[in-house]
Parts: structure tokens; C-alpha cells; sequence
């Protein structure tokens, strides 16, 4: 990593109220060169709930004063009701967080230091809403660049995978923004009003994830937010951009496909982070150079070639032994002019000889443990490792030893003939690629809940004696199977705690030679003669100077086995970034724990649990928060159960706890 100190313009820092319709006031803190009254420049946005003051400032100084100092007013705004922003949060992505950013958009153009061009950038949470704040269309927003995002709120986030719960993140992030929308402003940006600000915000509480499990299926609230509605809507310029261990990349291949406005994608072997961000996997790159050149192509009009290199970049895998890390995964950037891609082939490949007899697919319930992390950050323990023990727990369809090199691109599809035993089932699909030596890598996986296979927008009950052909899509992957490697395909009906269990715990039948994988195939010699892909080298302006504290050791992942009552726990410390000190005296400590239970045999013994413990001191200033959150199930409900208790130096602020039963419509 190179740290950037000299710029071309002298960068100073404010802090400033933007005020919405009615009268709420939004904190932002801006970055600007110091001579932009005289000198106006462009505004770029990031638009977040995860409190610029404390959580996200170490990441916040990398590119603020970096996009500054190269003649930019870059902006970060904490969302109504967090961080040091005034009002309350209730819920992700509402119609209020929408337009309080078309508002922010619109007073950023109009500031005097700003040329009234404006662009919007994130990761996540801040990717999500730079496309849904495009899709209205504010006038001075010209371009964005999201990172790691969805455009499908229902089928590509944190809550519903193919249609069935995610028990994984359905019930820890709305434990983490639980524990978020907790916690006070800080006096030293509110002064006095942090108490006041504080007892609003939680008296307004209300966990997320009833909100969530009362839409089941894809309907409206779900269609809210989701830029995929309308890709039309559109217009601004777009750089999406993604990466193969986050669980958000097919979006930039939608992206790409159905934007009819500019866009580009790229998508690199990348976690949950910045692509410039040291965490595996790598290799990283020079991102906050590649988006400076978008920035100064749409906002300052700059002839650099932005709009010159190809609409898709992607790094095609290399085959690398099982692991939960990889420092460097190695591969090479491929390009596409159009997307899907012309040059791609589809081979389809049935799972058995024709007349093969039919198979049955029935797993214990912790299939899925060796699933890896949802969200991988670039954690030690975060992707999946050795499949075999998941291959053992599954039914397994295996092709012949590869005679030459097969590399794909794309979404690979398995369509199965099937019937199920039982009105409810889920059926889950992973593709690996298996060594001679029988080392299992995962490539790519989907799922599929019977009940959504016309569509997510309805559930409709599987009738046990009519077998049907079914379609499970996989998540994109770019990956090359090397010759004399089999190509797997494993057939399960749980992963947990991925997959919220179905209660009917059914079995299926499965005839191999009605069944097929389907792959996107990038024939040999495909990119012979194209350009190839170059970045520079990570870059970032120099590192805020945080002290991290001393945190108490344990496993990131520890899954255990009760061999008596056959119990498997999953437990989970999170590891968003522990304790620390910060310059202005503040210090912060974190811990965070999540547990996944279930038995091999029983359903409704599955429990997905979060627990938070945060304190905040600074001087005479001391607060803490706690929660818990707790779901688990009936054949009929999904049963949750939360608590909040918050104090100031030692006495109790406020303490609220729910418990609710929300009835199981298609979950």
C-alpha cells in the first residue's frame, strides 16, 4: 500500500447540518480543498448509517481526503436517525432514507464551493442506496459508483436466498442494526443534545427483522428499493463493481446487462471490502485511481478514456486447493465488449447415463456447516473449506476427469427432475471442483424453496406424486477446472444456518438422467488479441491514527457436536473490527458474538442468535449498550425475542425487550 501525503490542492475539513423538509437536520463531515469557494469543485456522496464519528472513520480518512486533494468536496453523511444525525432510523432503504438523499444530493450542488455536479459513491449499504437515489433522478447527480450492492432487495441482500429465509443474516444484521440504531450521538459533534437525541431514538425502536419476516414473498415492500423494477430509471453514469467471495457480484452482471445508460463492471476475486483494502482475497488494485478517472470523466468533463475499456472486466480463477483464506487467489483479468457474452458457450451436461434409476436426496440438518461466512470481510475463517464432509452429508453427481481445461464465466444453471415426499422443501445445489487426490473446492452454489419455483412473488405447495422439472440458478463465478479434475454437483435439501429449515423435513427423488448442469463455457483463445487489463497499485491517503485495544482471543468460527443428543452450534465472533482508540479521545469497545444451533434430525430445533456489547467513553462521558436478539421456530410461527438495555455512567437509560410470532406464509 502507498500512502498518499502530497495532493494538488491543500485539503481542510467541516463539519456541517444539512436540513431536510421538515426541519431534521443530517450531519456530514467535509472534506475540500482549501481554496474551493474561490475555486469550486464537484461533490462525491457517501450516504451511511454506520456512524462516521466511531465505525467507520479509520476507513472514511483512506479516500475522503484522497478524492480532496485531487480537487473534490468529498461527503459523508450519516443517515436520519444514526450516528450524529438527528431523527430516528426504523427501517433499511425506507422511502425517507431515499429522499432525504435525493435532499443531500440536491444541497451539495447548491453549496457555493461546489460546482453543482455531484456523484455518489459506496460499498454495501452505500452501494444500495447510490442506485436507488439514481433511480430518481436528482438532476445534479451524474454518476455513482457502488460497490458490493444488490439491485433485488429481496433476492440478492441479507434476508430471503431462492425464496427461503436466510437464517445466517436474517437474524444477525438485524441483531448488528439492532445494536446500531442503539447507540447515542456523540456530545462532542451534538453537545448537550446527545441525551435527548439518544431517548428518541430509543424510544422508537423496533427490531428490523419483524418488518422482514413479514414479507415473506417478493411484494411490494420488497419491489421498493430494488433498481432492478426499472432499470430505466437510470440514467447517471454507473461503475459497478463486485467480487467472487461477496455474496452481491451477480448484481454487477445485471448490471452490465440491463443498465441502458454508461455503465462498466468489475469484478475481481474481492470480499466484502474496498478493492484496495489489504484483506484476502487478493490481488488488490489501485481503485481509488480507477475511480478518480470516472470521477473526472463525469463530473469534470475530463477526456481519459474512462468510457474506453471494455463493459466487463472479471478475474478469472485459477484452481487452488480448499481453504478458508487465500492471500493472493490467482487467476487473470479477462474482458467482455457486451454482456452475457458473445464468445460464451453453453455445455450441458446430464447428472446420469440415460435409464439411470432414480436417486433419493434426504440430509441431516446441519448440512451447510462447512458453508463458510455470508458475508466474507477477509476474515481468517470466512470461506468455505474442504467440501468432502458437505459432499458426504449430500447427494453427489460427478463427471468423468476433465480430458482438457474448462473455464466458465458467468451463472451456471442445474436443472432438476424431481419430486418431492412432503408440500414444503427446499432443494440446495453446489458445484466443486474435486482433485485427484479427492480435495473438494466449492466454485458455486444456489438454492432454490419449492414453493417459489413459479416465481418469488407467491408459494405454492409442491404436490408430493408429481414430479417436475425444476431450475436452480447459481451465484456468477469465474473459474477455470484444470484437466483431470471432476467436476461435482451436490444435491442437498439443508444448509444450515444458511437456509432457514423447512418444517416438513421432506425427501426427494431425483432422476440423474432428466437432470443437467448447465455451464457458461469461455472457449480457449477467447481473449487473443484484446488489451490487456492493467491497474496501478493500491493507493490511499495516510491511515487515521487509531490505537486498537487488546480483545479477548476466540475462535472466529468454532462448530461444535453434542455426539449424545446430536447437536451441532456454530459459534461465530464477527469480527467487524474490534476495540479502539481514537484521536479525539474517544474509546470504543466491541464485542459481538453469534450462535447457530440445530439437531440432525429436527427442524424446529434450529436457533440463530446476536449478541452486542458496545461502550463508548470519552472523559466524564461513559455509555454501553447490550442487546440480544433470538429466532427460532414453530411448524406455524417464526418466534423472536430482543432486548435493549442502554446506560449512561452506570445508570439505565432505557431498556426495551419484544417477543413476537409471525406466521410461516412461505419461509
Amino acid at each position: 500500500m502507498r500512502y498518499r501525503e502530497d495532493f494538488a490542492r491543500e485539503v481542510e475539513v467541516r463539519e456541517d447540518w444539512i436540513p431536510m423538509a421538515d426541519g431534521t437536520r443530517l450531519h456530514a463531515r467535509v472534506w475540500l480543498p482549501a481554496d474551493a469557494l474561490a475555486d469550486p469543485v464537484p461533490a462525491l456522496l457517501e450516504y451511511l448509517p454506520y456512524r462516521k464519528g466511531d465505525w467507520t472513520s479509520p476507513r472514511d480518512a483512506q479516500r475522503h481526503p484522497y478524492y480532496a486533494g485531487h480537487g473534490y468536496a468529498s461527503v459523508r453523511v450519516d443517515l436520519r436517525g444514526s450516528g450524529d444525525s438527528e431523527g430516528v432510523m426504523l427501517d433499511e432503504y425506507a422511502e425517507q432514507e431515499t429522499a432525504d438523499g435525493v435532499a443531500v444530493v440536491e444541497w451539495l450542488a447548491a453549496q457555493p464551493w461546489c460546482t453543482g455536479r455531484v456523484g455518489m459513491f459506496g460499498i454495501s449499504w452505500g452501494g444500495f442506496n447510490s442506485l436507488q437515489i439514481a433511480a430518481r433522478r436528482p438532476e445534479p447527480l451524474k454518476a455513482i459508483v457502488t460497490v458490493c450492492s444488490a439491485d433485488d432487495r429481496y433476492d440478492n441482500d441479507v434476508h430471503y436466498i431462492g425464496g427461503s429465509v436466510l437464517g445466517i443474516d436474517m437474524a444477525g444484521w438485524s441483531g448488528t442494526m439492532l445494536a446500531f440504531t442503539s447507540r447515542p450521538p456523540d456530545p462532542i459533534t451534538v453537545g448537550d443534545a446527545w441525551l435527548p437525541m439518544w431517548k428518541e431514538r430509543l424510544d422508537a425502536l423496533e427490531p428490523f427483522v419483524h418488518t422482514w419476516l413479514d414479507h415473506q414473498t417478493r411484494d411490494d415492500y420488497w419491489r421498493h428499493g430494488s433498481v432492478c423494477e426499472d432499470y430505466s430509471a437510470i440514467d447517471a453514469a454507473v461503475l459497478a463493481v463486485g467480487g467472487w467471495a461477496d455474496p452481491y457480484r451477480d448484481t454487477v452482471l445485471r448490471l452490465v446487462e440491463h443498465l441502458p445508460g454508461p455503465v462498466r463492471g468489475l469484478l475481481g476475486p474481492w470480499a466484502h471490502q474496498y478493492p484496495d483494502i489489504a484483506r484476502p482475497p487478493g490481488p488488490h488494485i489501485g481503485f481509488l485511481q480507477e475511480t478518480l478517472r470516472w470521477w473526472d470523466h463525469w463530473l469534470k468533463d475530463a477526456d481519459n478514456g474512462a468510457m474506453d475499456t471494455p463493459r466487463l472486466r472479471s478475474w478469472v480463477q485459477e484452481p487452488v486447493p480448499p481453504a478458508t483464506a487465500y492471500t493472493e487467489r490467482p487467476g487473470r483479468w479477462v474482458t467482455d465488449d457486451a454482456w452475457p457474452s458473445p464468445a460464451t458457450r453453453w455445455s450441458e451436461q446430464a447428472l446420469g447415463a440415460a435409464g439411470c434409476a432414480p436417486v433419493t436426496v434426504h440430509s441431516p440438518q446441519h448440512t451447510g456447516v462447512d458453508a463458510g461466512r455470508f458475508f466474507p470481510y477477509g476474515n481468517a475463517t470466512d470461506l468455505p473449506p474442504d467440501q468432502r464432509e458437505e459432499d458426504g452429508r449430500s447427494t453427489c453427481f460427478d463427471g468423468e476427469p476433465l480430458a482438457e481445461r474448462v473455464e466458465v464465466l458467468g451463472r451456471a444453471r442445474v436443472r432438476l427432475r424431481l419430486d418431492a415426499d412432503r408440500p414444503r422443501g427446499t432443494v440446495i445445489v453446489r458445484v466443486c471442483d474435486v482433485a485427484p487426490d479427492g480435495a473438494s473446492t466449492l466454485v458455486t452454489r444456489g438454492v432454490l424453496n419449492l414453493g417459489s419455483r413459479y416465481g418469488r412473488d407467491r408459494s405454492v405447495p409442491w404436490e408430493p406424486g408429481n414430479p417436475e422439472d425444476v431450475e436452480v440458478e447459481l451465484t456468477g463465478t469465474g473459474y477455470a477446472f484444470p484437466a483431470g479434475h471432476r467436476i461435482r454437483v451436490a444435491v442437498s435439501t439443508a444448509y444450515w444456518p444458511w437456509v432457514w429449515p423447512q418444517p416438513d423435513d421432506p425427501s426427494l427423488t431425483v432422476w440423474p438422467d432428466r437432470s443437467a448442469l448447465l455451464l457458461p463455457v469461455r472457449p480457449a483463445g477467447t481473449d487473443e488479441g484484446r488489451a490487456p487489463v492493467e491497474f496501478e497499485g493500491p493507493e490511499q491517503a495516510p491511515p487515521l491514527a487509531v490505537e486498537l485495544g487488546a480483545s479477548e482471543p476466540r475462535p472466529e468460527r468454532l462448530v461444535s457436536h453434542d455426539v449424545g443428543t446430536g447437536e451441532w452450534v456454530l459459534d461465530v465472533d464477527p469480527n467487524y473490527g474490534g476495540s479502539r482508540t481514537y484521536p479525539n479521545g474517544l474509546v470504543y469497545t466491541e464485542k459481538a458474538r453469534e450462535r447457530y444451533r440445530i439437531r440432525v434430525d429436527d427442524p424446529l430445533s434450529a436457533m440463530a442468535g446476536s449478541e452486542w456489547e458496545i461502550t463508548m467513553r470519552r472523559e466524564d462521558w461513559d455509555v454501553s449498550v447490550r442487546t440480544s436478539s433470538e429466532l427460532t421456530a414453530t411448524a406455524d410461527h417464526f418466534v423472536v425475542h430482543s432486548t435493549v438495555e442502554a446506560r449512561s455512567g452506570g445508570e439505565v437509560v432505557a431498556t426495551r425487550r419484544w417477543e413476537r410470532e409471525i406466521p410461516r406464509t412461505a419461509g
